[in-house]
Formats: C-alpha cells, structure tokens, sequence
C-alpha cells in the first residue's frame, strides 16, 4: 500500500498539541516570550514526548510551551491554519480538530474571540487545500466548572459554521462522568455532538458511564473497554465510535507497546475503530505514520484499511453533503 497516498481522515487531533516548532520560535519572538532555544531542533525535542513516558502527566508537560504563544487571535488563527495545511498535505480529507477555550485566556482574549480565530484558521485552509474539518471544543477535567457554559453558548454561535462537538479531556479520574452530566445535557441541547476522553488511564467503566450518562457518541480512545464487559457491551450495542491513538496510548502507558493495542481486536469484533493522530507534534506523528503503524503490524489490507476509513466516515461529525465528499475517495 501507499500508505501516504491514501485519503484519510482524523478525527481525534489536538491544535495545541501539533504545532510546528518553528512556529513556536517564530511567535515567540514577535511576542517577545522568552523561549529556551532558538534552535529548531531543541524547541522540537522540547516539545517531542518519550516514547514511553512515565505517565499521563509527563506527556502533557509538552503541552506548556505552545500554550504559551497560543494567547492570541493572530497566533491561534495561524497554528489552526497550519494544522491543516500540514494535514492536506499527506492527502488527509477531513481533520476534525479540537481544543480547550479556557487554555488561551491568559491575556485577554473571549472565549468568542478564541473560537471564532481557530476557526477561521481551519477556513482559510478550507479554501487553499483540498481538505474539509470541524472544530470540537474541550474543557479539562480538572478546571474550575464556572465557565464551562459560557464556552458552550459561544460555541454554539457557529455550530452551523465551524464547530460540532463538546468534549471533556484531560486526566482521567475514575467516576468522572457523574459531576458533568448536567453539562454535558446542556451543550447537547445547544446543539452540540459529544466526544468524551475515556478508557485511556481510567477503566472501562468510564466509558460506559460516557455512553450511558453523557450520551456520547464517540469515545476519545476507550481502549480500556477490553477487560471491561460494560463498557465494551456500551460502545457496541449503541455504535459508539472509539477514537484510537496508537502512537499516543503507546507513549502515555495506556497500551504497554504497540502490539498489544486491542485496536485490531476491536475492528475484527465489528467495534466502529478510527486511526487518529491525538497529538501530531507531541506524539511526532503524522497520519501516514498511524495508519501504515497500524497496517503493517496488524497485517490489515487495503480492503481492511477502506473499512477503518468508512468507520471515520460515518463516525464524523460531518454534515452529510461533506460525508458522501469523502466516501468517494474511496473506488
């Protein structure tokens, strides 16, 4: 296979954890912030996770430094636009990239003000290259709950233009789902899909409690559902899409290594399995990188890849003029 040549889709991407090094340098700069390195290679390697990290929390300090220069509308427009661009060109479709509106508040900037630069990044990318995408907004865990409504109505403003989805992301305490149900019922009935991060530290009860008590329609990663029969019957019986980050779960410790990531498992059980990068940069990941990973380790043919993708397809949270664009991609 021509694993860079496919058409693919990604539906589980952080902005501010794929962001080019050199764009770190270069804002840095115009915004006067201190930067340890001028050097490419050190911001890189700064911003690059191990390959196995110690634990979650290790993996999201290389989240810190693109934080720091994402605190404004020309920065976040930019690094939105960028994603995408670097996405076109290994022949992705359709990215659906996703962020956390509280994070870029350090300066001043609305939560409006936030959304509307990422998506009109994401926009302008729409118009020079051959990809489509959506946004989904995040909010951590672990931050105060006061705003998250705010982030919700503002979102919804461009639920028709730009933004589809809800997610709560971060770390991953067990039961977590029972403090946002209230939320998370809110944001649906603005209008919003929802995606929940679960089943990546946390066990499989987590997912069942995303599917059944916030209605998700995805789960970002759920691998845990593997030694969890609720959590598994959860996702099957209501078609939920699991969201997997091979590279990332490999990084993070929620697989031991690549081998032993049920994704193959969950695609040959009939589960809704996607390919997703989480973090292109952080991860030092690309597209082609995951599906050709995932390919040839688990020996799946083009036939078996086509599949995954149509999954991604019908997983999307693509209008439906958008979805049928991209099955054609497919002969």
């Amino acid at each position: 296979m021509d694993f860079f040549s496919l058409p693919k889709i990604d539906l589980h991407c952080h902005l501010d954890g794929s962001v080019r090094p050199e764009t770190i340098i270069d804002l840095a700069n115009s915004q006067q912030i201190v930067i340890p390195s001028q050097d490419v290679n050190v911001i890189r390697d700064l911003m690059i996770a191990p390959e196995t990290c110690v634990d979650l929390q290790q993996y999201l300090t290389r989240f810190d430094l693109p934080l720091q220069v994402m605190q404004t509308q020309g920065a976040l427009e930019r690094i939105s636009y960028e994603v995408f661009e670097d996405a076109a060109k290994e022949n992705v479709k359709y990215l659906e990239v996703r962020f956390a509106p509280l994070l870029h508040t350090n300066q001043g900037l609305s939560v409006e003000q936030i959304i509307t630069s990422v998506v009109k990044g994401m926009q302008r990318a729409e118009q020079a290259f051959d990809i489509r995408g959506n946004c989904i907004l995040c909010i951590l865990r672990t931050m105060p709950k006061d705003d998250i409504n705010l982030v919700i109505d503002e979102g919804a403003k461009l639920l028709e233009n730009g933004v589809v989805a809800f997610d709560l992301a971060g770390a991953e305490l067990s039961g977590f789902c029972h403090d946002f149900v209230e939320e998370t019922d809110y944001a649906r009935s603005r209008g919003f899909h929802v995606t929940i991060h679960a089943g990546e530290q946390g066990d499989g009860q987590n997912v069942q409690d995303a599917v059944e008590l916030l209605k998700a329609e995805r789960v970002g990663h759920g691998i845990h559902i593997i030694n969890h029969a609720g959590g598994y019957d959860a996702v099957k019986n209501n078609h939920v899409g699991l969201e997997t980050c091979p590279s990332s779960n490999v990084q993070t410790k929620a697989v031991e290594n690549i081998e032993s990531h049920p994704a193959k498992r969950f695609y040959e059980q009939g589960l809704a399995v996607t390919i997703n990068t989480d973090n292109r940069t952080v991860s030092n990941t690309t597209m082609t990188k995951e599906v050709q990973k995932v390919c040839e380790l688990f020996e799946l043919s083009e036939l078996d890849y086509h599949a995954i993708y149509l999954n991604s397809v019908e997983q999307s949270f693509a209008k439906e003029a958008v979805k049928q664009q991209l099955r054609q991609f497919i002969k």
